[in-house]
């Protein structure tokens, strides 16, 4: 995490998933195993897996994805086809405390911008969903860029995007691969593990009044 409070904020860079919104196909799958936590693990780590997933936020659509993965796992040819319908079980509710932050910075009129992993297919309908997501100026969807963090393209697509030099911008984000990949442009960083402590980060950057 890189902090230079001597170095001016003018635009703040929010991931989405499990920054603002909690969000884990854990949620929308454990119900329809019923208890057996063994077979949920498996299904999650060795059929539809994160790495699987990402190829939805890098474009690839969810139809011609989970066909893929049906062929190759006819066993579990149901609970596959479930994924894109279970999308919005995935979501666990929303992180308030970070949203509350997120309305503050808006009232202090700073710059507000999102840089999310997240299916093209998926976010016009998540921002009808959430009134937050009209707080940010711009965001930058990897779906519709296909291409995801932590690969260097997207940064740069942010950083044209946003306009300011990457000094001047702090991104958060829950993983620090992500980050390390924002700070080799100059890009302050913000490692998100829980609203408390970003509230005392933005409030030692003078973003936020003590």
């Amino acid at each position: 995490m890189s902090t230079s409070p001597h170095i001016p904020i003018t635009a703040l860079v929010f991931d989405i998933g499990n920054v603002v919104v909690k969000w884990d196909p854990r949620f929308a799958y454990k119900p329809l195993f019923d208890g057996r936590e063994e077979e949920l693990d498996y299904f999650l780590t060795h059929v539809c897996t994160l790495a699987w997933h990402t190829r939805h936020d890098q474009g690839v659509p969810f139809n011609d994805n989970i066909t893929r993965l049906q062929q190759q796992f006819p066993d579990h040819h149901e609970m596959i086809g479930l994924f894109e319908t279970l999308w919005d079980q995935m979501f666990d509710g929303l992180i308030e405390e970070t949203i509350a932050l997120l309305y503050q910075l808006d009232a202090q009129q700073h710059p507000l911008y999102a840089l999310t992993n997240f299916p093209a297919e998926k976010f016009t309908r998540f921002q009808q969903k959430h009134a937050f997501t009209a707080l940010f100026k711009d965001s930058i969807v990897s779906g519709t860029e296909k291409i995801t963090k932590p690969d260097p393209r997207l940064y740069e697509i942010l950083l044209k995007r946003v306009g300011v030099a990457a000094q001047n911008i702090l991104f958060i984000d829950d993983r620090m691969e992500n980050l390390q990949a924002a700070e080799i442009f100059g890009i302050q960083t913000h490692l998100f593990t829980t609203p408390a402590r970003l509230e005392e980060d933005l409030i030692s950057r003078d973003l936020l009044p003590d």
